[in-house]
């Protein structure tokens, strides 16, 4: 008999698309399985050729989920340094154009049989169960962990009205406590959920960590590490920072006269940022994205990052393990990084001018070993089995929740009120007219034969019939 621990990761997204819900569960799963003494499944999405076309960079597509599945791992070996020892299964995901995200089709929890159904890792839970229809997680999982890695309030701000952000608001609130036992905040950037944890469990793709190494050799060798001035990467849309740091750049010309700074990012306001660039007065060059790891990154001394609309910024904490200075907002998503003495913050528009040119004037400190443990997946991986307390559980699965004859009345009544949301929630979801008026992508109830027949998925009968 098995007595391992079984911990199913669902995410919403996956390589090739370099954003942070494709990347952190992949190197979490890693991690996590790396000492074998759990079992770890990572479920991602599968999009058909057409839709792979709109998300995947560089015309990169798949004929297979099994295909996809060597990219991945490949992917993550040539960056992690070992082979992984995990499981990858698909659910069948159609991409949004409106929210610029995948959603998915079907009921995804059944991609774990059930005598594998132990612990699910919801990475995005919000985004995983708004349109949920199925088992319910909490009866098919004995443990549900929601992470909550993207501040949706703060885009629907910038981008909708206030009225969508506080019905968000309500329907995130919802979702995440009929599906989830537990919730991690990375950082208090998110929404507040009941009973939720604050803690950062993403740790640094351990080659920016070797770079750093090196830069620490090249000092001590009284070498010059960083030849190159302050740079900015990141997705090009104004929401990831772009429209404070060029408001910030405009306001202080003067103040900041000489200084050189380079763009690289590649989005839909690229053409934009380029042109808003050209307008100042200072050397503003803006290049296409490039992997954050590439040597051309490495020279860089200065990190700006004014975003305010991260939850953790994975490119803050890169740019940290490489051993530069990061210029970033005294804001909530950055207070991880603070215990950092290369982190330099700042409060108003004065603030990021003085601590940008005290930054090109002064030279990094060098991390310590334990500054390094602290940026990696290892101690990610500790802070995620501490705050989840699975390292105080048996190796063996955990135990049901006790019958309701031993339940207090108290308990009773809070149970009753869950499950009957929980039936609101599913009978809401089940209609293709509701699903609609909600945001759902439309057929998205149940996977179309396509897809069935790409993940050898079994076609039910009236499977594809959706209630008006």
């Amino acid at each position: 008999m098995d007595k391992k621990q079984h911990i199913a990761i669902f995410t919403t997204a996956s390589l090739p698309w370099m954003t942070g819900t494709a990347v952190n569960p992949l190197f979490r799963a890693a991690y996590l399985s790396k000492d074998g003494e759990r079992k770890v499944t990572l479920v991602i999405p599968w999009l058909s050729l057409k839709e792979q076309v709109l998300v995947y960079p560089s015309n990169i597509t798949f004929k297979s989920p099994s295909e996809q599945e060597t990219y991945v791992r490949q992917w993550l070996e040539e960056r992690a340094g070992f082979a992984s020892c995990f499981s990858i299964r698909f659910y069948p995901g159609r991409f949004s154009r409106d929210k610029g995200s995948i959603l998915a089709v079907g009921d995804i929890s059944e991609i774990i049989p059930d005598e594998e159904a132990d612990i699910a890792v919801l990475e995005e839970p919000e985004h995983l169960t708004w349109f949920h229809h199925g088992k319910r997680w909490k009866v098919k999982f004995r443990l549900v962990v929601g992470i909550i890695h993207t501040n949706y309030m703060e885009y629907v701000k910038r981008e909708k009205s206030g009225m969508q952000a506080y019905l968000l608001k309500y329907a995130n609130t919802w979702v995440v406590d009929i599906y989830c036992h537990k919730v991690i905040r990375l950082s208090a950037a998110t929404q507040e959920y009941p009973k939720s944890i604050i803690c950062n469990v993403h740790g640094v793709n351990p080659k920016f960590i070797e770079i750093g190494r090196k830069k620490i050799a090249q000092q001590q060798n009284g070498k010059q590490a960083f030849t190159k001035g302050a740079y900015y990467i990141g997705k090009m849309v104004w929401s990831k920072g772009y429209k404070e740091l060029l408001k910030l750049l405009h306001d202080h010309q003067k103040e900041l006269a000489g200084i050189e700074i380079d763009l690289y990012g590649s989005g839909e306001d690229s053409d934009q940022v380029q042109e808003a660039a050209k307008k100042l007065e200072l050397a503003v060059r803006v290049h296409p994205g490039r992997d954050h790891s590439d040597p051309l990154f490495h020279d860089y001394k200065v990190f700006l990052n004014p975003s305010t609309t991260d939850v953790v910024c994975t490119t803050t904490a890169e740019a940290l393990a490489m051993g530069k200075i990061v210029v970033c907002a005294n804001h909530p998503s950055n207070e991880f990084f603070k215990q950092f003495p290369n982190c330099w913050t700042y409060d108003s528009s004065n603030g990021f001018v003085e601590a940008t040119r005290r930054a090109l004037a002064e030279e990094p400190g060098q991390l310590t070993e334990a500054h390094r443990h602290e940026l990696s997946w290892e101690s990610a991986t500790e802070r995620f089995l501490k705050v989840t307390e699975l390292d105080q559980l048996p190796t063996g699965k955990l135990s049901r929740t006790p019958s309701k004859s031993f339940m207090s009345t108290s308990f009773n009544m809070k149970r009753n009120m869950e499950d009957a949301s929980a039936y609101m929630h599913h009978v809401i979801s089940g209609f293709e007219a509701s699903r609609r008026m909600f945001g759902a992508i439309p057929g998205s109830l149940q996977p179309n034969e396509e897809q069935c027949k790409e993940l050898g998925l079994a076609v039910r009968a009236g499977k594809h019939g959706s209630r008006k």
